[in-house]
């Protein structure tokens, strides 16, 4: 398997074609320039908790992305996040390839380049890196990098700081549905909710007009919960335009994800589309936190919210299954 670190140490000035995106695609055409997004910004630390409860519920019907600050986890920790990352995929390619995810496995986990079929064959300037790191029960230390030493220990407690973080936000939007603080969390799979870590590694681009990280799309978790290293390139889609999104060192930005619109509030909050670019000069990395339902898990949505004046505008399906159609581009 060729993998875009290799491609990219090898390529000048021209990246192989299968890497240059659709007109309608390429940033250099698409993106509005002059103007950077101002998502929501929410200090989470204000003590005045119903105020902070609806502006997380206003981002999220209203944006679908925001940014938290004053979250609680240390930024020397996210540091360290940032730090194990990247020494492993500074590793030698065959080191790395020990954690390669299985031909033909069913799922994500492993060390890998290409996570979807890609319309007209087309492919994302990015590798990646995906284990779970939650519950206990659903993790396979066999996709945890031994190296660096640090790293197992390192994500552990990034995990474990993170649980207060996950419990704030979906208090918050369970409540904003007229739900008890625990229920939406309860629907999607309680105390056997999946985190699911990715870790992505944007090397550097040659051509970053004709490129995308990661192509147009909405996150399948409930909630995505992501930081950035400092080499910006992160995207939204705002009005049928492609705007950058300025991000805030130490915040962690948060996704609403197609399990969280789509099916268990029932459309009353907005998955966000969004989509990566690349740079000519730096490597660009990120660690989003994916929040989801065991595969097995069936999601619908919520009893509470659709009545004969409500009715479901969607299907109730196991999460496993709902990953298959949208990876495979089947309609749903």
């Amino acid at each position: 398997m060729v993998r875009v670190q290799d491609i990219a140490s090898e390529s000048k000035d021209t990246i192989p074609d299968e890497f240059v995106r659709l007109e309608s695609e390429q940033p250099a055409a698409t993106t509005v320039r002059g103007v950077t997004l101002e998502v929501p910004v929410i200090d989470v630390s204000d003590q005045d908790v119903d105020k902070v409860r609806k502006l997380i519920v206003a981002a999220s019907k209203e944006w679908g992305m925001y940014q938290i600050v004053n979250h609680g986890i240390p930024p020397p920790l996210i540091a360290e996040l940032q730090s194990v990352g990247r020494q492993f995929f500074e590793l030698p390619q065959v080191e790395k390839e020990a954690y390669a995810k299985p031909a033909g496995a069913k799922s994500v986990e492993g060390y890998g380049t290409f996570l979807q079929k890609e319309v007209a064959g087309k492919k994302g300037w990015v590798d990646h890196l995906f284990h779970k790191v939650w519950p206990p029960s659903a993790i396979n230390y066999r996709f945890w990098p031994r190296n660096p030493p640090s790293y197992r220990a390192v994500n552990e407690e990034y995990t474990k700081q993170l649980h207060g973080v996950v419990n704030k936000l979906y208090d918050s939007l369970s409540l904003g549905l007229g739900l008890k603080a625990g229920e939406l969390r309860e629907a999607l799979g309680g105390d056997e909710l999946v985190y699911l870590m990715k870790i992505n590694y944007y090397p550097p681009c040659p051509r970053p007009d004709l490129a995308l990280g990661v192509v147009a799309h909405t996150d399948m978790s409930s909630l995505t919960i992501l930081v950035p290293n400092d080499v910006q390139g992160l995207q939204a889609c705002r009005d049928g335009q492609w705007y950058d999104v300025k991000y805030i060192p130490n915040a962690l930005v948060i996704h609403i994800g197609d399990q969280m619109e789509q099916i268990v509030s029932n459309g009353i909050y907005k998955s966000v589309l969004h989509r990566t670019t690349v740079n000519k000069d730096k490597t660009r990395m990120s660690w989003p936190v994916f929040l989801e339902p065991p595969a097995d898990h069936v999601v619908g949505p919520h009893p509470k919210l659709v009545g004969d004046k409500n009715p479901a505008k969607y299907k109730t399906k196991k999460f496993g299954d709902y990953c298959y159609c949208k990876l495979n581009k089947i309609p749903q």
